[in-house]
């Protein structure tokens, strides 16, 4: 099937973020006495932060929230550096947009920072639209996202969009907006979380799914 429209996931789908985010979380947990293993924290990576402080840390949501902004603290002075492009992922940006797709980044990262990172790496010029979710929680979760983005794109048809992710949260977000999903191996995922996810396609590689996605 030929898709016209390839919305991307950000953090593990076209970067490593995994210092940034694991000692930013760290740095929030350390605040209510909590110390945790950075390989612990690659759960984290991906669903709307709010969600992994209250589902694994069992905060109530306004402690949740709170954690959220000492997270931040960290993260907006140095956490969103600590991060690289995925090996390979400027060549497929490139090519998937040079062989007539209109791409669109959606990610549960809030805008504020997913902006300054496609910028920082100098992949902005591939995307018609960039989208994350909102500071103040009004746009959070994965769902929402696409939602924002299908409608800036004029409300396609369901089967001309893709969403390429890593995480089943990004499955379930397309799945909510009624669009098919792919995956690729080079983010957090859990063991067999990819496998029991539903994705219509896994890809060991990014060039793969290059091959996948300019067809």
């Amino acid at each position: 099937m030929s898709y016209k429209y390839i919305l991307f996931d950000l953090d593990g789908t076209l970067t490593d973020s995994f210092e940034g985010i694991t000692k930013s979380f760290q740095y929030a947990l350390s605040a209510y006495g909590i110390e945790e293993n950075c390989e612990n924290l690659r759960r984290v990576i991906g669903p709307p932060l709010i969600d992994s402080f209250c589902n694994f840390y069992n905060f109530d949501y306004e402690t949740g929230l709170k954690a959220v902004e000492k997270y931040r603290e960290r993260y907006t002075e140095v956490g969103w550096k600590e991060n690289a492009l995925i090996d390979g992922t400027d060549k497929m940006l490139r090519d998937v947009k040079n062989s007539g797709k209109i791409l669109a980044l959606a990610t549960s990262k809030p805008y504020f920072y997913a902006s300054k990172i496609v910028e920082f790496f100098g992949i902005d010029k591939y995307f018609d639209f960039v989208c994350g979710a909102e500071l103040d929680g009004s746009i959070s979760t994965k769902t929402q996202v696409i939602e924002k983005v299908l409608g800036l794109l004029g409300n396609p048809d369901n089967e001309s969009v893709l969403m390429v992710g890593d995480r089943v949260d990004d499955v379930v977000g397309a799945s909510n907006c009624g669009i098919d999903c792919v995956c690729i191996r080079s983010g957090y995922a859990e063991e067999g979380e990819l496998e029991n996810s539903n994705a219509k396609r896994i890809f060991d590689t990014v060039e793969s799914l290059t091959e996948f996605l300019i067809l």
